[in-house]
């Protein structure tokens, strides 16, 4: 999804806003220090500022750290609306390109599945 050959297994949205002058070392810190993630897994780690302007996106491919950010002109980015629960939300690769996109994922649930027995 973000770098060509690069195998993405997980998507975890870091619920809280963080100071987006963070870098790359200042995001690591938070995955590995705060919520006690694997840097170096086939994962995307998500930030969003306080304003939901902008989101970055820290991985790791094969010999270094990618950092991928998006900046919204005008719109804001929907986000997990739960401050009371800390660490992150995952999400599936699909959910993190509606995201950003622009779709709220939050603001609906999805089809209910369907299980039958027989169509007689």
């Amino acid at each position: 999804m973000m770098h060509p050959g690069c195998q993405i297994h997980a998507v975890h949205l870091h619920r809280e806003p963080v100071d987006f002058r963070k870098q790359i070392n200042g995001l690591a810190a938070i995955v590995e220090q705060d919520l006690a993630l694997n840097l170096f897994a086939p994962a995307l780690y998500v930030f969003i500022n306080r304003r939901r302007t902008s989101i970055k996106i820290l991985y790791w491919h094969r010999n270094g750290f990618c950092l991928w950010q998006k900046r919204l002109e005008q719109e804001r980015f929907a986000w997990p609306q739960n401050p009371s629960k800390r660490g992150t939300y995952r999400l599936s690769l699909r959910e993190l390109e509606w995201l950003l996109e622009g779709f709220d994922l939050w603001a609906s649930a999805p089809h209910k599945t369907a299980s039958y027995q027989s169509v007689a």
